[in-house]
């Protein structure tokens, strides 16, 4: 009976380690940037029209959208983080719409929370680092402090007599010019949870009203342009870039 009782014991750890060496699927992840107004869809065919109203009452136009996001994380209950280093310029300007970034590595299947960041932190904002982004004028003059953009969305405003002006709303790390002193203004976001179990893309959706809304509402007639001298103005930009993503669907 004790023989049995071995030669029984045996063949159950066998099967579970037969269970157990089958292969973790690997799955392979793209994130694709869609944008809206307030849920109303925008792309390049809205570019050039008077068809966006901030909190402050001021209408205006787009007609170009950058943006930088880097060290991006999927982190899985366990709590083991999958770190992706590099970067990913998301546009639609005039040389064309560049939304899909596909991530370099496969990942085994899973729930993950998926974070990035916005713009680059202090530790990867070096000037002239990366060539790809000097060639088209990303980087940062030296007298403001260097480094890269975080953001570049432009387009005109009209004020209360129809008046069309320019609006630059730039985003870099703030640099106090009269301190000669430089304030990290990237930030971290944690978008939430996604469950992969087939190649996936995954919807990041920026809500472009955001960036003049909360917590700071933005009047376009105070502060259009020069923004990225105004050592307040970045400050309340982060802020407000704070708000500005949320996470979309899954297709697998």
């Amino acid at each position: 009976m004790k023989k049995f009782a071995i030669i029984f014991l045996s063949f159950f750890i066998l099967c579970c380690s037969s269970d157990n060496d089958e292969p973790i699927k690997q799955v392979s992840v793209k994130l694709n940037f869609t944008h809206n107004w307030d849920g109303t869809s925008v792309d390049d065919g809205d570019f050039d029209t008077f068809d966006f109203e901030n909190q402050k009452g001021n209408v205006l136009s787009i007609e170009r959208i950058r943006y930088l996001i880097s060290r991006i994380n999927l982190i899985k209950s366990n709590s083991d983080t999958i770190k992706f280093d590099g970067y990913k310029l998301v546009a639609i300007d005039s040389l064309g719409n560049d939304l899909i970034h596909e991530l370099p590595e496969t990942v085994s299947e899973g729930t993950y929370n998926l974070s990035f960041t916005f713009g680059f932190n202090n530790e990867d904002n070096i000037s002239g680092q990366y060539p790809d982004l000097n060639t088209v004028s990303w980087d940062v003059p030296s007298n403001l402090g260097g480094g890269y953009h975080f953001l570049q969305l432009d387009g005109k405003f009209k004020d209360s007599t129809d008046v069309q002006y320019p609006y630059q709303f730039h985003s870099i790390r703030a640099y106090d010019t009269a301190t000669d002193s430089i304030r990290d203004t990237s930030f971290n976001l944690n978008l939430g949870s996604v469950s992969l179990t087939n190649n996936a893309t995954i919807e990041i959706k920026m809500n472009l009203a955001e960036w003049f809304k909360n917590p700071h509402a933005w009047d376009l007639t105070e502060k259009s342009t020069g923004l990225m001298m105004d050592f307040d103005a970045q400050l309340e930009i982060s802020d407000n870039g704070k708000n500005v993503f949320r996470l979309g669907g899954v297709t697998q």
